[in-house]
């Protein structure tokens, strides 16, 4: 089959660009927008690496298709903050050494964000649950968990 004509909104911009029927949003948005924060890992939907944020929900862009996502709004790891600025989920992660290699960073982001969104005043037990289908295999978790409730008090602090 022949490439087919796609367009969406990613990160608050109008996107158009070309798409074979077979490939995976997690493809598109790497190889044909050039937004290579959401990474592959283990390309079945388990690890949560290529998680973004499809019309509002979480997604796994590797379990789904480009052609799928024609005229959605997206939210990629690239979307979370404006410019050089950090977004809570971002600074708390780094201030509590949540990143080990970054492989798995961009899925923790968007979910923890998506969490922040939804539930500001999230709990641990809250964190544990919205976090927990996203694979790290360097961390061991702990510091990703300190990092998401640090990225709490930090959204709190903002608010306040």
């Amino acid at each position: 089959m022949s490439p087919i004509e796609i367009g969406m909104t990613v990160n608050g911009e109008e996107r158009h660009a070309r798409a074979e029927p077979r490939m995976s949003l997690a493809d598109f948005l790497r190889d044909e927008l050039g937004l290579t924060g959401t990474h592959l890992g283990c390309e079945h939907g388990v690890c949560g690496a290529c998680t973004i944020i499809v019309d509002g929900r979480t997604a796994r862009s590797c379990l789904m298709l480009a052609v799928e996502a024609d005229g959605a709004a997206i939210t990629t790891v690239e979307g979370i903050a404006p410019g050089d600025a950090l977004h809570p989920a971002q600074q708390g992660l780094m201030e509590e050494h949540g990143l080990q290699c970054g492989f798995c960073t961009p899925g923790f982001v968007v979910l923890l964000y998506d969490l922040l969104g939804r539930k500001p005043d999230a709990t641990e037990a809250d964190i544990r649950d919205h976090l927990g289908g996203n694979v790290c295999r360097c961390t061991g978790y702990q510091n990703i968990l300190k990092g998401a409730l640090r990225a709490v008090a930090l959204a709190r602090g903002a608010r306040a």
